[in-house]
């Protein structure tokens, strides 16, 4: 597998995938000319498309998009060189996927080779589940399960309680501890300018900032960037 599980689109003082760009053309070249867009994570396709067009076409790389695709989401699929898969609502993105029937190619295809970049709930969806988004359940999809890419999941945007702040809803720690109550899998608490780069049985934190391991039964551990996690895998 060749993925690349971005944290966030946009960072602070960046544009749109401003901050990972190198990361990105790292990815796709050379054998890449055209990436796939899936753009369900958003209302708005057809503008989201634009948007995600004129970036990666700063990066020499053409875009399409599966919502308008010839021949239908499935075909698209099966003939695309690349996926991005972009940020937006969880529920509404894993809903479109299994409605669409792409779970299982898009699952296949990364398998057995297809670069993978996902954004946010891009990322989220390359997980065994949603389990761990941040986002509300503004439509009931299918399952929460997703393309199992790989055995951990993710959670984007990661931040911590602010010292001395009298906010007295639950912190993203005591959120991944509620889901460890149910739930086995690994936690990667991804910050924004962070990513996994996954390249065959290797995992490597990059970016600018670093990220927070939670596992069951287990206290947090912090990881900078430049960890390898390979023995997330």
């Amino acid at each position: 597998m060749r993925l690349l599980l971005l944290s966030n689109s946009t960072l602070y003082g960046n544009g749109y995938l401003g901050h990972c760009g190198d990361a990105i053309t790292s990815l796709l070249t050379p054998s890449v000319s055209r990436v796939l867009f899936v753009p369900y994570a958003i209302f708005d396709r057809d503008a989201y498309t634009t948007k995600a067009r004129a970036r990666f076409e700063a990066l020499g790389f053409a875009l399409d998009s599966v919502h308008d695709a010839r021949g239908g989401p499935v075909a698209a699929v099966e003939r695309a060189e690349a996926l991005f898969i972009g940020g937006g609502n969880t529920f509404r993105l894993i809903d479109a996927l299994w409605r669409h029937a792409l779970v299982e190619p898009i699952r296949r295809r990364a398998l057995a080779g297809m670069p993978y970049i996902g954004s946010s709930a891009g990322s989220n969806v390359a997980c065994p589940s949603i389990r761990t988004t941040n986002d509300m359940p503004i439509v009931q999809p299918l399952s929460f399960e997703a393309l199992n890419l790989v055995p951990f999941n993710i959670n984007p945007h990661y931040k911590e309680a602010i010292p001395g702040s009298t906010h007295m809803g639950e912190t993203r720690e005591e959120r991944i501890a509620e889901f460890h109550e149910e739930n086995i899998p690994p936690v990667v608490g991804l910050r924004e300018g962070a990513w996994l780069a996954v390249n065959g049985e290797t995992v490597a934190l990059e970016g600018s900032t670093g990220a927070r391991l939670f596992r069951r039964g287990q206290s947090p551990i912090e990881y900078p960037s430049g960890s390898r996690l390979d023995f997330l895998l």
